[in-house]
């Protein structure tokens, strides 16, 4: 029975979302359109920097503020009336008040597109305009009505709104004696005075609510990475279906190294010497003058495959030599297939010249 209930406990724990999420998650997450991401964050970037607009170019919004009225006031009140002339006034108060906007639908929309890449980078897709059952099933909406999402939702904008409320009564505080004394005022002070004052408001409820925004997406981030959590089980899956089952792979690889191995053993019977430790380490050298600059290593091996590599030397009359120093040397610092080190040329040579001495044939070893 504590066998049961430990192994059941430990399905339980592989099953909880503690680990953090593969790239290969987030990255299908994010192709599905799943991302950190705050709403708020484009919306006050471009409130705070529309206002800081309306400071850089305050002469380009005065002067064709200016030409709008002024024109209006002096110039086509008097004209006279008729299809032509309506025309013509309807066209020119579109065109200035197009010019005067044409700042301000930059700005937002530059700003807007900045706040979104800032946050998830360049992103196109179309996965979250998909149809699908669960965004109209009304059980997950009324969910997330009560979520706890919903509620730090309503906090915030509670948040927002006292925050707000806050700068607009101390800015109207601060000014409550000049704006009791507006009506005295000529227009052009009562329209610096308003302008100012919406102006600094702008900037600092902008300001702040780009705090709270930038607030909001830590926060969001912080769930985004929470809800793609994964269980130990859920990486070993994905660790499955990407690299292969472990124990298939690991199949696979001793197979490759026994064929490996057997296509070693093949080559022995064409060294010219084998070279062992005694016990411990094999190499077969193999050298041709006519088509190799120094001796190569056709195989090595250690332990039982060394034993098997003198076995297939001594079937097949190909010389062992014992030189322990040489022999761990080339085991260490040469692979099969590699020729032997340079600074191990001599001892080589000597090794080669009495194999051929023995086999009754001269060959240079230069």
């Amino acid at each position: 029975m504590r066998n049961y209930r430990l192994e059941l406990d430990l399905q339980l724990f592989s099953q909880e979302k503690t680990e953090k999420a593969t790239p290969k998650k987030m990255n299908e997450a994010r192709k599905k359109g799943q991302i950190a991401r705050s709403a708020d964050l484009p919306g006050s970037f471009v409130l705070l920097f529309t206002f800081l607009g309306f400071i850089m170019l305050g002469g380009f919004y005065k002067q064709h503020i200016m030409s709008l009225f002024g024109n209006l006031f002096e110039s086509w009140l008097l004209m006279e009336l008729n299809a032509e002339s309506v025309i013509t006034l309807f066209n020119n108060i579109v065109f200035e008040l197009l010019l005067t906007l044409l700042p301000i639908f930059a700005i937002a929309m530059i700003i807007g597109i900045v706040g979104n890449i800032v946050q998830f980078g360049f992103l196109l897709t179309g996965e979250p305009l998909k149809m699908t059952f669960t965004k109209i099933n009304p059980i997950n909406g009324f969910k997330q009505i009560f979520s706890m999402r919903s509620l730090v939702e309503f906090l915030k904008s509670v948040l927002k709104l006292l925050i707000i409320g806050i700068l607009v009564f101390a800015a109207i505080s601060k000014e409550w004696e000049r704006i009791l004394v507006l009506a005295s005022m000529p227009l052009q002070q009562i329209f610096s005075f308003t302008a100012d004052l919406t102006i600094r408001l702008g900037v600092e409820i902008g300001a702040v609510l780009a705090v709270l925004a930038f607030a909001d997406y830590l926060y969001q981030r912080y769930e985004h990475n929470k809800s793609l959590r994964m269980s130990k089980q859920d990486i070993k899956d994905e660790y499955k279906k990407t690299e292969g089952d472990p124990i298939i792979k690991g199949r696979i690889k001793e197979k490759q190294r026994r064929m490996a191995l057997q296509r070693m053993m093949q080559e022995v019977p064409n060294a010219d010497v084998i070279i062992t430790n005694p016990t411990h380490f094999a190499i077969a050298l193999k050298y041709d003058a006519s088509r190799m600059e120094a001796p190569k290593i056709i195989a090595k091996g250690m332990d039982h495959v060394a034993l098997r590599i003198k076995e297939i030397a001594k079937e097949n009359g190909v010389i062992t030599m014992e030189n322990k120093p040489l022999a761990r040397a080339l085991y260490e610092r040469a692979e099969i297939g590699d020729v032997i080190p340079p600074d191990l040329f001599q001892a080589v040579a000597e090794v080669l010249a009495y194999v051929y001495k023995l086999k009754g044939r001269a060959k240079s070893t230069s």
